[in-house]
């Protein structure tokens, strides 16, 4: 009579698995490694082609006192948003518009007192510096009379500055979402590829020796002497 019982399915397959199983675990632990020891090297948010801003940012850094010593320069190399925003004849206008050049990149609001007083500040720091290689991007950000910050610039006669402005405060949510802007006015200094050298939250007087010194750095490193 011939045998009916099945046979046993676990009894050889369990050898037979294991070894595709243990060869699974450890390419799966291989591969864990390697994602903890690359975020070890590239931070999280971090872009490689930002490195030399990083290391701009470091080279300038004993500069950054007196009247610019709340600048924060930037440790981990960061690419900005492409901020939108439109200009004073209402045409669309792009951080990226500004490649090759550095940018001293200033969010401001007619409501904000501190913004006001550094307005004066800004567009001496546009005249005494601004040109091919430089240039302030003040962008308002007020959200109801547009004509209210246009209406200030012309009384102030501070006509140096471009007009630029959000009244949606894009930039500003855009800003403060990579942990760029904390209240206002809030400042960024950007070079030509769009990446992070320096950032201050609150007013500086960007029209003193300071702040020209570090501009000026920041445009020519290598004549900086440093």
């Amino acid at each position: 009579m011939p045998e009916t019982t099945p046979p046993n399915p676990t009894a050889r397959p369990t050898a037979k698995w294991r070894i595709p199983l243990v060869i699974g675990a450890v390419l799966a632990g291989a591969v864990i490694g390697y994602v903890g020891v690359s975020s070890l090297r590239h931070p999280a948010g971090g872009d490689i082609a930002c490195n030399s801003a990083v290391a701009l940012a470091k080279k300038i850094a004993p500069l950054a006192h007196g009247e610019v010593a709340a600048l924060t320069m930037a440790t981990t190399p960061l690419r900005l948003p492409d901020l939108t925003f439109e200009d004073a004849n209402g045409q669309p206008k792009k951080l990226s518009d500004w490649r090759g050049k550095t940018v001293l990149v200033n969010l401001w609001a007619t409501w904000c007192v501190p913004c006001r007083k550094e307005m004066p500040a800004l567009d001496s720091l546009q005249t005494k510096l601004g040109g091919k290689d430089f240039e302030v991007v003040a962008i308002n950000i007020d959200t109801r009379d547009p004509d209210k910050p246009k209406n200030f610039l012309k009384e102030a006669n501070l006509t140096n500055l471009g007009y630029f402005s959000d009244q949606k405060a894009k930039v500003f949510q855009d800003l403060k979402n990579i942990g760029k802007a904390l209240g206002m006015p809030t400042s960024v200094l950007v070079d030509g590829q769009g990446c992070e050298i320096a950032n201050i939250a609150g007013p500086a007087e960007w029209a003193s020796d300071d702040a020209i010194k570090l501009v000026k750095a920041a445009l020519a490193p290598a004549a900086a002497g440093f």
